[in-house]
């Protein structure tokens, strides 16, 4: 079996001794070295050609995210962040995922179980190990979709939900981005944890000509607007007085926000009027959910797997016959102006 070669990034002796012992605990992982800044940290991957990296936020003399730069301009490889993950510290996470880093894992900090956080790095290691990184794709051109058809015979009745997990910040910036102003409104679930949402969806709406706000109790979808499910919290709508609301609920034991619990009510709400998109992600957390769309009558989409970081939710919802298209990312945008532009019909 060959093992994951892990080069370990902190500029503390202490957590480069957790992550040492923590993840050579794991038989699919050999932890190839350990280095103090970013300077060493240089030279070894030179010398280790290591699988994945663990690297900190906050290390002298280079910072982290300027390292996390320059090496997915020359040599793109995985990369998980392993840092204090405080409210006040999720725009540097944040704009690590920006930069191409697969994940993000607090480290402990007294209110987690270091066994708890190892185990959750160990499985965000291996899921990077299995990425498809390219970080020097271009940005999506935003293309005018012919409108007609669907979108103006159900104009005041379609909504957009998409689902994504690890991968997602960047999918959904590149998505978001290129399009227009005047859409039906959109619903996203991004697995993300308490206190980034937030952040997320402020970083979206700056640089989109569509609002993004974080989704909140009784919230009124208008056009062009996309809300963000809160982290650790499960987003439903509802159709109420002939729009759209929000729900927000701690939800079920289960990872949230939850993209099948998004996408059940969405058919529930919106049935055939629904377009449903299931983007790169680890797990399957979107494959029911997506089923009951089509059942409802909807739109059905998934990322390809060739513009996928992680093709895990996807496949799933592929091989569960919830997908009636695949798509590229490029080809995202066009889909949700003028479904199904762009999408190649695989169920």
């Amino acid at each position: 079996m060959t093992r994951i070669r892990v080069l370990s990034i902190d500029d503390s002796a202490l957590m480069r001794g957790f992550l040492r012992v923590a993840l050579s605990a794991d038989p699919e992982i050999e932890v190839v070295g350990t280095a103090q800044d970013a300077f060493a940290a240089r030279e070894m991957i030179k010398q280790l050609s290591p699988d994945v990296l663990t690297l900190d936020v906050e290390m002298p003399n280079m910072n982290g995210l300027e390292f996390l730069a320059n090496l997915m301009r020359l040599r793109p490889m995985p990369v998980v962040m392993f840092s204090s993950l405080t409210d006040a510290g999720s725009d540097l996470a944040l704009e690590a995922l920006a930069l191409g880093a697969i994940d993000v894992v607090a480290k402990p900090d007294g209110r987690a179980e270091a066994q708890d956080v190892a185990r959750e790095l160990i499985a965000k290691i291996k899921a990077a190990a299995a990425s498809q990184v390219d970080h020097r794709q271009a940005p999506i051109t935003r293309t005018m979709a012919i409108r007609g058809g669907l979108l103006a015979a159900t104009a005041n009745r379609r909504l957009i939900a998409i689902g994504a997990s690890t991968g997602g910040v960047r999918a959904l910036r590149a998505v978001l981005e290129a399009l227009p102003s005047d859409l039906p409104p959109i619903v996203i679930a991004q697995h993300m944890p308490q206190g980034f949402t937030r952040s997320f969806a402020e970083r979206l709406d700056a640089g989109c000509e569509i609002r993004v706000v974080e989704g909140s109790q009784g919230l009124v979808l208008t056009s062009g607007m996309a809300v963000i499910a809160p982290g650790e919290r499960d987003l439903s709508v509802e159709r109420e007085n002939g729009s759209y609301v929000c729900r927000i609920r701690r939800g079920a034991d289960h990872i949230k926000p939850s993209v099948d619990e998004l996408f059940v009510s969405a058919a529930a709400a919106a049935g055939r009027h629904a377009v449903g998109i299931v983007l790169t992600g680890m797990g399957k957390d979107g494959a029911r959910g997506l089923g009951e769309l089509r059942r409802a009558g909807a739109i059905t989409a998934c990322q390809d797997e060739a513009s996928s970081l992680i093709y895990g939710m996807p496949k799933a919802a592929l091989e569960a016959g919830a997908a009636r298209y695949e798509l590229s990312l490029d080809n995202v945008p066009a889909f949700i102006e003028e479904p199904p532009t762009g999408g190649r019909v695989v169920g």
